[in-house]
């Protein structure tokens, strides 16, 4: 499905959404509706603690999730974005406790994927992106196999074609710049 008004509905409603990014297919929601990323965690079956990462098309999305970091580290941010680098950011009291889990950081990205560009720049701003699979499970590659997995409980697939990376995006911490994910 790529009509645009549907998946912002969807997204609009609560609804929860999957999606090709980097490297492997993704469940998105609305970042700040409580219900959606309740939602989410339940259909992955994931623990809320281990929070979830919030994806933006463009550095300009996630302006008030980088209010008060730094030069030095909005410097580092922009060297890797927008590319498939999620940078781990102290948590400047934006984000909701489902999507940062029990961490004082929040997950964030800025995709060079066009699909997903053009489907934040349809929502207005960033949406959440984890992977499409269930807890320990591998993450979908497909729109076929998020179906097989998640069936009827989506309320759309956004169909396109992976970014070309063989795995899932990168994780840094931000204060620190150590790898936490390759």
């Amino acid at each position: 499905m790529r009509d645009w008004k549907c998946v912002i509905e969807s997204l609009a409603q609560g609804g929860i959404i999957a999606y090709p990014t980097e490297g492997v297919w993704g469940l998105g929601c609305d970042p700040d509706n409580e219900m959606a990323l309740r939602r989410l965690i339940a259909l992955k079956g994931r623990a809320s603690e281990k929070g979830l990462i919030l994806i933006a098309g463009s550095l300009e999305q996630l302006d008030e999730w980088l209010a008060g970091v730094d030069d030095e580290a909005m410097a580092r941010l922009r060297e890797t974005w927008p590319g498939p680098n999620t940078w781990l950011i102290p948590d400047n009291g934006r984000a909701r406790r489902l999507l940062r889990g029990s961490h004082p950081t929040l997950a964030v990205r800025v995709t060079d994927h066009p699909l997903v560009q053009a489907l934040c720049a349809a929502w207005g701003g960033p949406l959440v992106s984890t992977s499409a699979n269930r807890a320990g499970e591998a993450p979908a590659m497909s729109a076929e196999a998020v179906r097989q997995t998640f069936g009827d409980a989506l309320d759309a697939v956004v169909e396109g074609e992976l970014g070309g990376r063989d795995r899932p995006s990168t994780i840094r911490d931000l204060l620190s710049n150590r790898v936490l994910r390759a």
